[in-house]
């Protein structure tokens, strides 16, 4: 038991089951909801808790994000994500997320260059692409690439070592980006561009995915600045599937590359980061703003499957504080770049002033979220939808590696083994049995 949870213990709850009580011990978080430790239930009352999609279980414990979801807060290591966005950018909140605290000038400086030395990939990894179709998803892509990543940095796959731990993230970090780019140039059939380090995280982002052999990308510090806002809001976001998955998948000991690519494979899923992309393709399929008002009742209909795509958020019951900075992001790139006759963004404006006003999503507190915006922001930039949910992933590596390396070095983590309520056939004795159920 860490001594963080030594410290606040101070309570128990009492479980009474068949005329026999239990004793749980109850610990505060230094922000957010107390938790009751469950450890002990089984051997002491041979029970189970029973809580599908774990909404209501603290898997870890963990001193990275915070979020309240009522208040509609967000905070990496104590920092508001509000202040991190005007301030900061995203190399210094990686630096902040695996770190702890914000780094100085001259360490800020060190650790760029220390992120930037890996931003190349190996020769080798670069004709891995030629395996994958044209016409393969970007994500997909990533997923085969980013695990693929073990078998050549066979140097900082032990995870017992504390260098190669550091090296591993570092590399992972660099080298999202470079294979999100790759992704996107070879999708679209044009050759890849190599990084350069001389330009910020976002900028070279945006320079290996627009420039190319017969143009130089002219990176724009309003497009830099909006990607880089992107990058920052999405670099963590507590125990969420994709990161639950990371923190799982390293329990038994797998090497971070490996852990990564199942995070990626996570992130993927329509519910999860794949929502950005869904909530583009959903207002393809409304069409024109003509048609709001008629997809607006099939939202409401619970016998309709129709759902309003980046509104509403599991975990906020206010407005997404990061859909807050993208609306004046988003405002601020559409005017750059000119876009005022897009039907699809023109309708995307609609929906939300109308939205934002309709008393059913007012009640219910479906509020524009970070998918919402971000799906707008990236359009307008260049990218098509698939890629949405890659860039969401090379932001996210930033927090998965920092939930890791916690995950690690936490004395008590052991492997991940949830329980299950079994609710199958008794014992059978082995023979023929006619079943109607069996119909093959």
């Amino acid at each position: 038991m860490s001594k963080t949870k030594v410290a606040s213990k101070n309570k128990t709850a009492k479980l009474t089951i068949d005329n026999k009580s239990v004793f749980l011990p109850i610990y505060h978080s230094t922000e957010g909801e107390s938790v009751i430790d469950i450890t002990n239930l089984h051997s002491e009352a041979n029970v189970f808790t029973y809580d599908p999609g774990f909404t209501s279980t603290a898997s870890c414990e963990s001193k990275i994000t915070f979020i309240d979801g009522n208040k509609g807060i967000l905070r990496y290591r104590g920092y508001d994500i509000e202040e991190l966005a005007k301030k900061s950018d995203f190399i210094e909140v990686v630096n902040l997320l695996i770190y702890g605290d914000l780094p100085n000038k001259a360490q800020l400086k060190k650790y760029k260059q220390l992120i930037s030395r890996h931003t190349l990939l190996h020769d080798q990894i670069i004709n891995f692409f030629q395996g994958f179709r044209r016409d393969a998803h970007p994500m997909a892509m990533m997923v085969g690439v980013m695990g693929a990543l073990s078998s050549f940095y066979q140097d900082s796959l032990d995870i017992n070592d504390a260098h190669q731990r550091q090296e591993a993230t570092r590399r992972i970090i660099a080298k999202a980006s470079t294979i999100g780019a790759m992704a996107y140039k070879y999708s679209i059939g044009q050759s890849f561009v190599s990084p350069k380090n001389n330009l910020s995280f976002s900028e070279n982002f945006l320079h290996m995915c627009f420039s190319n052999t017969a143009e130089e990308y002219k990176i724009s510090p309003i497009l830099a600045k909006a990607m880089d806002t992107i990058f920052i809001l999405h670099a963590d976001h507590e125990q969420n599937a994709s990161t639950s998955t990371v923190r799982l998948a390293g329990s038994s000991g797998a090497n971070p590359f490996a852990c990564i690519a199942a995070g990626v494979s996570s992130l993927w899923g329509p519910a999860h980061g794949g929502a950005n992309q869904a909530a583009l393709e959903m207002l393809e399929e409304i069409g024109t703003s003509k048609n709001i008002q008629k997809y607006l009742k099939k939202a409401k209909s619970k016998k309709d499957p129709f759902k309003l795509m980046g509104f509403g958020h599991r975990v906020y019951k206010n407005y997404d504080p990061r859909a807050k900075i993208l609306k004046n992001i988003c405002q601020k790139v559409l005017k750059h770049t000119g876009i005022k006759n897009d039907p699809i963004l023109k309708l995307a404006m609609d929906l939300e002033k109308i939205a934002l006003n309709d008393k059913y999503f007012i009640e219910k507190k479906l509020y524009p979220n970070v998918d919402f915006y971000s799906g707008i922001i990236l359009k307008a930039i260049g990218f098509p939808p698939e890629m949405f949910t890659v860039i969401f992933a090379i932001s996210r590596t930033a927090g998965w590696t920092a939930q890791w390396t916690e995950m690690i070095e936490d004395p008590i983590q052991k492997i991940g083994r949830p329980r299950q309520l079994y609710t199958g056939n008794k014992h059978h004795k082995y023979g023929y049995k006619r079943s109607k159920k069996n119909t093959r």
